[in-house]
């Protein structure tokens, strides 16, 4: 009797699992055929959409790090993914002509402007006739840049017959239209079309400029040649994470061939919020930092011949030529073969008095709330302490996080600015970059951001947007090795630039032979390029995953985090985590969920060519 109980149950067990994969083979199939209507009603919008009025060629937008960009809605219904569209390229300030029904003649608006250089105008068919809205149009094209989006009947395009500035215009007025149109703007979408009649006396039959695109689209799968149903065990493993508690959340961030066809967040902030990640979140990204922040500043400076690979520490950094370092290369600092040790538990050298919970002239740096340390604690102690560090393994590949903090000194002698200040002026503003910095507390709210650990040891408090590593946070928030913050888009932006060899929004950042070598192997003794890490050609390491070509390059980080570009696929892979909440774990390694997720985009990736 009892036999024939477990035969039924396995029965039921097998009938009940049956059942739940064809419904997820049905769920696949019809995300599949979602995703192929969705691409298949915008590519009918691409087929009419035209681009007017560019002969000066402001599309697609250049040069983002002297604009101010305002985006006004004179009515139109879909404003809200027209902007959200957008502020995935620069950050957009909303404003609605709808909020401000007591002007007549909406002075009150073009007042509001004063401080934008660049304005995004979107408007449909319903409202064109409006005196109001084309009167204010040509008001504030007088003095700024102006942007027209006219989504509707081409018949309106008459009423900007004595306009020169560029309009964008799609016979759809639908959300759909809203969400592509700006990826003309900022060049996403390449324009291609020219009208297919005569609106008006200007715009005649075949008017209309065309483009290429210079930055990420935003798309779905299918876009770049992927079946949706390939994907899903994005899903699955994520929801193993979450459920093994190898992490609370995380967002994961795909882009095939310069287009976004996967960003996804899952779980909540921390296990015990019901606060939802979303792909906008800003994390924590640990030893990213070294790659984000760190090595480019060292590869503008190399290109700018201020920074030389073979030449030594002392040249930079006066107090280091009384030290061991003096006489060590930059190049082995970058390739973790100076010879220092890993690193130094400097919050074990902190001692009661070193710090108060109150901020003062004597305690100014704040490490987290409610912590202080005290004046010159990293110039005093921490930094001497690294320089006179013992040098034990020079010429041997021993990763170290002093490396970076060497980098850092040595970026700023030369550049004569802190390193936060110029990554964001050189990469973070003009690449449209919103969220990527350090000291993300002075900029965002705390619930923007990512917490990391529920530091029961050194700090007291549970961490959210003051850095997880302790020798960071002593010195600042601001270091080479770790501090930098950022949302998945942000990295996908900087990254997409590598991916080009240097190139991104009609802007170089780079030369492609500065890309290619920093981003290559080139020591004899490890795997790494000049600051970047990379595919490990010891087969049995599976690192970082077990179907990464030996062209791909990035980073892992301490919190969770990593970033992989692979040329060979035209691949940039972003994943976000909390792992180290509330307290650090192993789970996400032992796990390998990054690199499983990685590989069901490569595998995705390689079947689509079959």
């Amino acid at each position: 009797m009892e036999k024939k109980y477990m035969k039924r149950n396995r029965l039921i067990v097998i009938a009940v699992a049956s059942f739940f994969n064809i419904l997820c083979l049905m769920a696949c199939a019809q995300e599949h055929a979602t995703n192929e209507k969705k691409l298949s009603i915008a590519n009918t919008i691409a087929k009419s959409t035209v681009l007017l009025n560019n002969q000066d060629t402001v599309i697609p937008l250049k040069r983002l790090a002297k604009k101010n960009i305002a985006s006004v809605s004179l009515s139109f219904a879909y404003s809200s993914v027209f902007d959200s569209l957008s502020n995935k390229y620069d950050k957009i300030t909303s404003f609605s002509a709808d909020s401000y029904k007591d002007s007549l003649n909406l002075n009150d608006l073009e007042d509001d402007l004063k401080y934008f250089n660049t304005i995004l105008v979107s408007i449909d068919d319903q409202n064109i006739n409006k005196a109001k809205y084309i009167s204010f149009i040509n008001s504030i094209s007088r003095s700024k840049s102006v942007i027209i989006s006219y989504f509707g009947n081409g018949t309106g395009l008459k009423s900007f017959d004595n306009l020169k500035s560029p309009i964008i215009w799609t016979a759809q007025n639908s959300i759909d239209a809203a969400a592509i149109v700006p990826q003309y703007i900022f060049g996403g979408i390449a324009a291609t079309n020219k009208l297919p009649s005569a609106f008006s006396a200007k715009y005649t039959i075949g008017s209309g400029f065309t483009t290429i695109a210079t930055r990420l689209k935003y798309t779905v799968p299918e876009d770049a040649g992927l079946n949706s149903n390939s994907l899903k065990d994005i899903d699955a493993i994520a929801a193993q994470a979450i459920s093994q508690r190898a992490t609370p959340g995380l967002v994961v961030l795909v882009a095939k061939d310069g287009k976004v066809i996967f960003n996804k967040a899952y779980g909540t902030h921390t296990y015990d919020s019901n606060l939802p990640d979303k792909v906008t979140d800003i994390f924590d990204l640990a030893s990213v930092t070294k790659i984000t922040a760190t090595t480019p500043s060292v590869m503008r400076l190399f290109e700018e011949n201020k920074l030389k690979l073979d030449t030594n520490i002392g040249a930079y950094i006066p107090k280091a030529r009384t030290t061991p370092m003096n006489n060590i290369q930059v190049r082995e600092v970058m390739l973790h073969q100076a010879g220092f040790i890993p690193y130094i538990p400097f919050h074990d050298y902190v001692k009661n008095g070193d710090y108060s919970r109150d901020s003062s002239a004597a305690f100014p740096t704040k490490v987290a709330d409610g912590y202080y340390i005290k004046k010159g604690f990293f110039k005093d102690f921490m930094w001497p302490k690294m320089l006179n560090s013992p040098i034990r393994t020079r010429g041997q590949y021993v990763y170290s996080d002093i490396s970076m903090y060497v980098m850092k000194d040595i970026v700023e002698h030369i550049s004569e600015e802190p390193l936060n200040q110029y990554a964001y002026e050189n990469f973070y503003k003009p690449l449209g970059m919103q969220t990527a910095g350090f000291l993300p507390r002075n900029r965002f709210k705390a619930d923007q951001i990512i917490p990391t650990e529920d530091d029961k040891y050194f700090r007291k408090t549970l961490l959210i947007g003051y850095v997880h590593d302790q020798g960071a946070a002593l010195a600042g928030g601001v270091s080479g090795h770790a501090g930098l913050f950022s949302s998945a888009n942000d990295l996908a932006i900087i990254y997409q630039m590598l991916l080009n060899r240097g190139t991104y929004g009609g802007e170089e950042y780079f030369k492609t032979s500065t890309v290619d070598m920093f981003t290559s192997k080139q020591s004899a003794v490890s795997r790494r390029g000049l600051g970047f890490d990379r595919w490990d050609p010891d087969t049995t390491k599976h690192y970082p995953s077990d179907l990464a070509s030996a062209q791909t390059y990035g980073h892992t980080g301490y919190t969770g985090t990593c970033v992989w570009v692979d040329p060979s696929r035209g691949l940039v892979y972003v994943f976000l985590s909390n792992r180290v909440n509330p307290t650090v774990s192993d789970k996400l390694s032992n796990l390998k969920i990054r690199g499983r997720i990685q590989d069901v985009v490569n595998r995705a990736i390689d079947e689509a060519k079959k």
